[in-house]
């Protein structure tokens, strides 16, 4: 079985549109996902970059886990307008996830790879030349650097736990009516984690299906994905 093709099959790619935003059709989108893992394994050890070496777990663990927020993040930029002007950000990008994934699904929109160690934005800015990726630009800061109301929408694979203060800062960037995107695992620890905070903002939580990875395959523990949404 052809783990990132029936992947992204379950997740609805051959569809070519979510929310009435277009994505790049699934054979491309493939082919660009099979070379940046090929990038991934030659780089990882180099770059410290993602704990996984075997194809499949990146394909799943990386990059399945990355697009399977991209349905709601294209309802999101339909309610925005869905105007190409719209401009998204990854926050602490590292290996370029899910930024990479993104970016690709989406051509028509420009993202910025924020990243604050120089290494990895050498990496990043080799996979964006290496894919094609026209839309991408990738710049060495830290989140709390970043001019204010910037961004439409900022997306981030969160490992560790939002914070008052990352909280503020991120919301800073974005600009009004924008949104942040967090990928996070267990429920209840974002709800525990959203209740910690002194002002609590607007959020709501949206179960994610990443194939083979939240799933009961039979092989291991399912593992529980969600998309964490919070409006500015």
């Amino acid at each position: 079985m052809n783990i990132l093709h029936e992947g992204l099959l379950r997740l609805g790619f051959d569809k070519g549109v979510f929310s009435g935003i277009q994505i790049l059709p699934i054979d491309e989108l493939e082919a660009k996902m099979e070379k940046y893992i090929a990038i991934l394994q030659e780089y990882n050890a180099k770059f410290d970059l993602i704990n996984a070496d075997e194809h499949d777990e990146i394909a799943i663990k990386h990059i399945l886990d990355s697009l399977s927020g991209l349905p709601k993040i294209c309802e999101i930029l339909s309610q925005a307008g869905g105007a190409d002007s719209l401009s998204l950000a990854d926050i602490g990008s590292g290996a370029g996830l899910p930024g990479i994934p993104l970016s690709a699904a989406l051509p028509q929109f420009k993202f910025t790879l924020i990243e604050r160690m120089t290494k990895r934005c050498s990496f990043l800015n080799h996979c964006a030349a290496e894919l094609g990726l026209k839309n991408v630009s990738v710049e060495e800061n830290q989140a709390e650097r970043l001019e204010q109301k910037r961004f439409d929408l900022c997306a981030f694979r969160a490992f560790r736990p939002l914070e008052k203060k990352m909280t503020k800062v991120l919301l800073r960037i974005l600009k009004d009516g924008g949104k942040l995107a967090a990928y996070k695992a267990k429920k209840a620890n974002i709800i525990e984690e959203m209740e910690a905070l002194p002002q609590k903002p607007k959020y709501e939580i949206f179960p994610l299906v990443v194939p083979f990875l939240t799933e009961n395959t039979g092989e291991e523990e399912e593992r529980e994905r969600n998309l964490v949404v919070i409006e500015k």
